[in-house]
């Protein structure tokens, strides 16, 4: 069934479609915004006691078939029920305005879900011995990029948070747990054994304004070190708090690890799929398009980077970065199922001369103020993200 607009009452009505056949109308959230004329997330903020979702994968898919195909490449797309979308336009709203939100309902900020359990109200302020009203403080988990939306891969590599350990010659020794001489050495053999599989990871993080911003690889096969260890030892290495960063990173870690897909989801034909690389590191900004086949084992990301970064003459931390872009995008073409057969590449193997330009690396050493508009832009980005929930 598609999307239909309704009339009813004279009224025009967002569109509203179902998954299944008689089950739940749903609305998607950026229309019904546009329809009260309430934008950039004040639609949840007017109406917090609105039940709401986010689409699963599954159903993301079913969006092209309903005719809302734009929709099916966003990050985040929040789903309404059309009953209480319809009740809010013929103006019975005010069940759904106030602090207090419904029993059940979904808050989900930059991939994160939270369920609000029945007869909580985590948004009321408290009051302080001396009478004066305090606003809760968010919860570090409540910004945590789990990774549940791939699309977040598609965006730029962000400026990673720079290494402070070593600069302040005070600090002695090292404040976490973690020694590579205390581990067995038939475990390490053991897990020297073990497969690597590498998960592409992005933490953006903003904790007591304190601001995270990484992107790594991890082998979802690693015994040695847990994600909070892990954790701990970034901590340390970039000055952040740990008992207020430490949870945030190893729950963003095991959840992104969880929703990656597995060996066993790459098809088996030929398909290949076009990558952008858009990577800034310090001052200087590199962008690339390749085409890449998804189904060839013996394409390596991290073979690849180091390649690309000799003959472009770029530091090593572009290695890591350009493999982690890789491989974010791989997975997210896996997700979607958005790989082409591979063209078969006649002789002599070069492109088109109109379309050099296209395939070719383009490096930007940029100015100062060049460079705080990009990350000005960058943390605005993460901020629409968190409080626009489409």
């Amino acid at each position: 069934m598609g999307p239909i607009k309704a009339r009813i009452q004279g009224k025009i009505r967002p569109y509203r479609f179902r998954f299944e056949e008689n089950g739940e109308l749903y609305c998607i959230g950026s229309e019904v915004g546009n329809h009260l004329k309430v934008f950039r997330g004040h639609l949840y903020k007017k109406y917090p006691g609105l039940t709401r979702r986010t689409v699963t994968q599954e159903e993301r898919k079913r969006l092209v078939d309903l005719g809302l195909g734009k929709y099916s490449t966003v990050s985040q797309v929040t789903l309404l029920k059309a009953s209480e979308v319809d009740e809010i336009i013929d103006g019975n709203e005010d069940q759904y305005k106030g602090n207090k939100a419904r029993s059940g309902s979904i808050v989900q900020a930059n991939c994160n879900v939270v369920i609000a359990p029945h007869g909580t109200d985590s948004n009321r302020p408290s009051k302080s011995q001396s009478g004066k009203e305090v606003k809760p403080r968010q919860s570090a988990q409540h910004f945590a990029s789990t990774g549940l939306s791939y699309s977040i891969h598609l965006d730029p590599v962000p400026q990673a948070t720079q290494v402070v350990r070593g600069r302040d010659k005070r600090k002695k020794g090292r404040i976490f747990p973690l020694c590579i001489d205390d581990l067995d050495p038939r475990a390490v053999d053991d897990n020297a054994l073990k497969p690597e599989e590498l998960v592409p990871i992005r933490l953006e993080l903003d904790v007591d304004g304190q601001k995270l911003r990484d992107t790594f690889t991890w082998n979802r096969n690693e015994t040695l070190i847990s994600p909070e260890e892990f954790a701990e030892s970034l901590c340390y290495d970039l000055g952040l708090n740990h008992i207020t960063f430490t949870l945030p990173i190893a729950t963003s870690i095991r959840n992104q690890i969880e929703a990656a897909p597995s060996a066993d989801e790459i098809p088996t034909d030929s398909q290949c799929v076009t990558l952008k690389l858009n990577i800034q590191i310090g001052n200087v900004s590199v962008v690339d398009n390749i085409q890449w086949d998804i189904t060839e084992k013996a394409n390596s990301p991290e073979k690849f980077a180091v390649k690309l970064c000799q003959e472009l003459g770029l530091s090593g931390e572009f290695v890591t970065a350009i493999s982690y872009s890789i491989r974010g995008q791989l997975f997210w073409h896996l997700k979607t199922g958005g790989g082409l057969p591979c063209e078969n590449i006649s002789n002599p193997p070069f492109r088109n001369p109109s379309v050099v330009d296209q395939w070719s690396p383009f490096i930007e050493t940029l100015t100062e103020a060049e460079l705080e508009k990009k990350l000005r832009d960058a943390d605005r980005h993460i901020r629409r993200v968190r409080r626009v929930a489409i």
